[in-house]
């Protein structure tokens, strides 16, 4: 057999064994559409412009989906229970050994479970998927100090400043949360390539994206599989508002950096007007985690 049959053999098979966890606890399996009217908000990430012929001489702007999230949430708030997708998702400006334009997603919800169930699931779809061994799971400020030995969660814009420039980095930013990021990249990161399965959760309140936030921190949390970053999750927001208030500073940082800024999605807030349940979500990166269970 060649090496390239075996890869898309064990591809398949990877895709296969991922389906039958899901089917086994009843999530079921949802196709949302590709093409949007509104590029996503996320400062960090950026749509790709489609321009789309919809009659003769006449074509329309859209948008391909950088993440199936909003389109899933839509069916989570009329109704749909537990649900899970795979699909293609498109990023524009990607770069680096590991960042694609193009690549695999699974993402998943689950109603009524908060971040540490989702965290515990995930560790039974790791080993449904052949990945032995305990996984690690620590919090983001427990993190910090084991590794670096800083006290992020209170640890201000002029501390961090000063603890990046004591490690040569740029200390040019303009929000606590980049500096956050950057010390987490260099001091953190390279110290988990030597844990088989590690969960990063609680990060600070100002890195909560779309997740909840409980005093100084958001449920968010991160998968890593031997220093590589596979999973990002969160224990959701539920009210129209939440998501508008998030939306809109995510556009206002978007436009302090000079990026291209799109606008709020008014039929998504409209369909979240009874709220979204309780309901804990994550998003994977089939391509990493294939790699991943390859080495």
């Amino acid at each position: 057999m060649s090496n390239l049959k075996e890869k898309l053999l064990n591809h398949q098979n990877l895709i296969r064994n991922i389906r039958s966890f899901f089917y086994s606890r009843n999530v079921v399996e949802v196709v949302t559409p590709s093409l949007l009217t509104t590029p996503t908000t996320d400062v960090y990430i950026d749509s790709i412009e489609v321009s789309v012929n919809q009659a003769l001489s006449k074509s329309s702007k859209f948008y391909l989906h950088t993440s199936p999230e909003l389109e899933m949430k839509r069916l989570l708030s009329k109704g749909s229970g537990d649900i899970f997708q795979i699909c293609q998702v498109f990023r524009d400006n990607e770069f680096g050994r590991i960042n694609s334009n193009e690549f695999t997603m699974l993402e998943f919800y689950r109603v009524g479970f908060d971040m540490q169930q989702l965290i515990e699931e995930l560790k039974e779809l790791l080993v449904a998927l052949g990945k032995d061994g305990k996984a690690e799971k620590m919090s983001y400020a427990q993190a910090f100090f084991d590794f670096a030995g800083i006290d992020i969660l209170n640890s201000d814009f002029e501390a961090l400043k000063i603890i990046l420039e004591s490690h040569d980095l740029s200390s040019d930013y303009e929000w606590i949360e980049d500096m956050q990021m950057v010390l987490f990249v260099h001091l953190v990161e390279p110290k988990l390539k030597s844990i088989p399965v590690c969960f990063i959760y609680d990060f600070p309140w100002q890195q909560a994206a779309l997740a909840q936030i409980d005093g100084p921190v958001a449920h968010r949390f991160e998968m890593y599989i031997n220093g590589t970053e596979i999973a990002n999750g969160y224990q959701e927001i539920q009210t129209s508002n939440e998501y508008r208030d998030r939306f809109q500073t995510e556009i206002n940082k978007r436009k302090s950096l000079s990026k291209f800024t799109g606008f709020l999605d008014e039929d998504f807030l409209d369909d979240l007007k009874d709220g979204l349940p309780a309901c804990s979500g994550v998003a994977i990166g089939i391509d990493r985690l294939f790699t991943s269970l390859s080495l």
